[in-house]
């Protein structure tokens, strides 16, 4: 049986679906509704075909099971990240690129390093940096958010041990590789020119790090071991560069939205100014409305019969994340923002072995920038006629530009005039 003739299967609900379009882009939770609303497993006919799960308990059981959902980088959907639907043409990512039992191997040298324990050293440098970045325009009554929530891109490129000056290269050009459209000049200048530019810088900080070791990340993964020997260069560059797709997108688009909804929500951002205690249990329900990644990709790696359907090798299977989040079989009410809500078993941060990493730093992260945006821009507006969304909403949903307007405030951090605080 092909892809096509099982298109025809009347069981099979086949639905003209692109998480990458303009149309998914303008309304991203009413697309989700729609293929819930078509079967818990639907299939779209972009991209060459694959299938959606788009319920709980499908994309829990298929996020759970990677010998038969792999991760893993194969020649099936073409080249480039296994990981996305249609792939993208960048460097191989380790560990999330492997399955079980070599996924595992390498998440054991990333898990210390995003541990709690580890979150609380890294705490004094979210705080430096999110003071720092509020510093720049609190007295001026006016900024761009899209530019203050930076904050996760610099932590991250500090805490790898590369120079925070250049975070914004490295933001920009991940942000234009997952938002950006194929053919567009910011996303060809992406792939041709800044990912070329990434890869000399952090292959050479790989090389010099063998010879003068610091108390870093790359450090660390440069001194790890993996099967009794050590970790290769191109190993650690596939760590490191997964770390930095990870840290510049996910948290930003987390604290990108919550500021939007907040922006229209002025009971709720009142209770959380004067109530910042309830920021981490609000921060969880923030994460499983907004779903700052909204969905992966896997690919079948046997034929199978899932939820009444025949999977072929080969096919590709995208995990509805978002849509999983407001599944109202899991979730009451799922599409109203309740901060109390507890327990909350989102899928914000994905399951199964494969669950985020950096799920500790992108909590400790948001709650420190919502934190002082909330106490220090207690009156925030923003101007929603000038911003401007990403192209693609399909992976990290978010805005390049997020104009905003404040009563100004005094500058508290140490650092005067406008000098960068990358020597603290």
């Amino acid at each position: 049986m092909t892809l096509d003739d099982r298109s025809t299967e009347p069981r099979c609900p086949v639905v003209d679906f692109d998480h990458n379009s303009a149309a998914h882009a303008e309304d991203p939770v009413g697309s989700y509704r729609r293929m819930r609303a078509a079967g818990p497993v639907v299939r779209s006919t972009r991209h060459g075909g694959f299938w959606v799960l788009t319920d709980y308990d499908g994309v829990f059981e298929a996020a759970r099971d990677d010998q038969t959902f792999s991760s893993a980088r194969c020649p099936y959907g073409g080249d480039g990240l296994a990981t996305v639907i249609p792939k993208t043409p960048v460097n191989h990512h380790i560990p999330v690129e492997l399955d079980p039992p070599e996924h595992r191997k390498y998440r054991k040298l990333i898990n210390p390093l995003t541990s709690p324990a580890a979150v609380e050293h890294l705490r004094p440098a979210i705080e430096k940096y999110t003071t720092w970045f509020i510093d720049q325009v609190i007295e001026a009554g006016t900024c761009d958010f899209a530019t203050v929530i930076g904050v996760p891109a610099v932590v991250t490129i500090d805490w790898l041990g590369l120079p925070p000056a250049d975070w914004e290269r490295y933001a920009h050009a991940h942000h234009a590789a997952l938002s950006d459209l194929p053919g567009t000049p910011e996303f060809e200048h992406a792939i041709s020119v800044e990912f070329p530019w990434m890869e000399e810088q952090l292959r050479a900080a790989i090389a010099e790090r063998r010879v003068r070791p610091r108390d870093d990340v790359l450090s660390h993964l440069v001194g790890s071991e993996v099967d009794g020997r050590p970790v290769t260069d191109d190993e650690v560059f596939a760590m490191a560069e997964l770390l930095i797709s990870g840290g510049v997108g996910t948290t930003a688009s987390l604290v990108s939205q919550t500021l939007m909804y907040l922006d229209r929500n002025h009971e709720l951002r009142r209770t959380l100014a004067e109530h910042p205690e309830k920021l981490p249990r609000a921060i969880e329900e923030f994460l499983r409305v907004f779903s700052p990644t909204q969905a992966l990709a896997r690919t079948v790696t046997r034929d199978v019969e899932f939820y009444g359907h025949d999977f072929r090798t080969g096919d590709r299977v995208l995990l509805g994340w978002a849509s999983a989040n407001r599944d109202p079989k899991a979730f009451d009410d799922p599409d109203t923002v309740d901060i109390e809500r507890w327990p909350n078993r989102h899928t914000a941060f994905g399951m199964g072995v494969h669950r985020c990493a950096g799920a500790h730093i992108a909590r400790a992260l948001s709650v420190e920038m919502l934190g002082q945006i909330l106490c220090r821009m207690p009156d925030y507006e923003i101007l929603h006629d000038r911003v401007v969304p990403f192209a693609h909403q399909a992976v990290n949903p978010g805005w390049k530009r997020i104009p905003a307007r404040f009563t100004p405030g005094p500058r508290i951090g140490p650092t005067a005039g406008n000098a960068r605080p990358f020597s603290i």
